[in-house]
């Protein structure tokens, strides 16, 4: 079994994984804010895409704040895999806000467009762009740092959002430069458009990260085993270890909840014997090798005991 030290996380974790999603909290406060009064003064539907993600952001994060004393409490009989899943749960949902916000707001413009599209403030919109860019790089980094530790999926959910809001910023702030450029040229009918399909390709570009979470999330949720390049580590880190002591079948176990991962190995030895403390310092040595890559897991080795005939009439009798 491990021990308390590897099942859960110190309070002190918990504290500065708060911390670190609250810095994201206002972070993202701010954008909505800032971004509501660009996008209501400029019209740009560009800037009005990233102040509606950042508000389906910060109305999701807020709970999940709430939600991180509960992720660290123990497993128990009613709650085997603990509160994990919940975390799952939030994730998926939060996934499927986002997919349905980017597929609206990509018919939203493609309308506009055949309606003639409009014209905004380019130029404010670029510097505003850019100012935005620097601060995502700010957090993104800052979140980045924090999580090395923790390896907490809602902070790296909030990472991947920061550093794609980065992109698209910076994205935008050249984009929206082109018209002082297309002015005077054979391209300048283009310009009323240029809002718009900064917006859809913007969103095409965003829709795979929330689609691919709620993808993942479901197979968590539904306790499948994670993915094969995750699997095919775990065996490439138990096998040589268990592979000393000699075994003639192994078999794995496997599921992932929220950010934990819960693994059961199944071994039959080449002897019919081996002792306690033995078959335990393998275990111990597994984990051991598992915790320099996993920071948030279970492990459990198990005898998978095979009786013959002759055995079982023993143990009838």
């Amino acid at each position: 079994m491990l021990g308390d030290e590897t099942m859960h996380r110190s309070r002190k974790a918990q504290k500065k994984e708060k911390k670190a999603m609250t810095v994201s909290l206002y972070g993202n406060l701010f954008f909505v804010i800032v971004e509501l009064i660009m996008a209501i003064i400029t019209s740009s539907q560009a800037v009005l895409l990233d102040a509606v993600y950042d508000g389906v952001e910060f109305f999701m994060l807020l709970p999940s704040i709430f939600l991180i004393p509960l992720l660290y409490k123990p497993s128990s009989e009613k709650h085997p895999f603990g509160y994990m899943q919940i975390e799952t749960l939030f994730v998926v949902v939060k996934g499927i806000m986002m997919t349905a916000v980017t597929i609206g707001l990509i018919a939203n413009n493609l309308n506009l467009m055949l309606h003639g599209g409009h014209l905004i403030s380019f130029q404010s919109v670029a510097y505003f762009e850019l100012f935005a860019c620097i601060l995502g790089i700010a957090v993104s980094l800052y979140l980045r740092k924090k999580n090395k530790a923790m390896n907490s999926p809602l902070l790296e959910t909030e990472r991947k959002g920061w550093e794609i809001d980065s992109i698209v910023s910076l994205g935008m702030t050249v984009a929206f430069l082109l018209p002082a450029f297309l002015s005077h040229t054979q391209l300048s009918p283009v310009i009323p458009y240029i809002d718009q399909i900064i917006t859809i390709f913007l969103s095409i570009f965003m829709l795979p990260m929330p689609i691919k979470t709620v993808i993942t999330g479901i197979r968590d949720l539904m306790l499948i085993p994670p993915e094969q390049e995750t699997i095919e580590d775990i065996k490439n880190t138990v096998e040589p270890i268990i592979g000393i002591y000699g075994h003639t079948q192994l078999y794995y176990d496997i599921v992932r909840t929220g950010r934990k991962l819960w693994i059961s190995v199944y071994i039959t030895f080449d002897k019919d014997t081996i002792s306690l403390s033995r078959f335990k310092i393998i275990q111990a040595r597994c984990i051991q090798a598992l915790t320099e890559k996993y920071s948030d897991f279970y492990f459990e080795l198990l005898p998978d005991i095979e009786f013959t005939g002759t055995e079982i009439e023993k143990l009838e009798v």
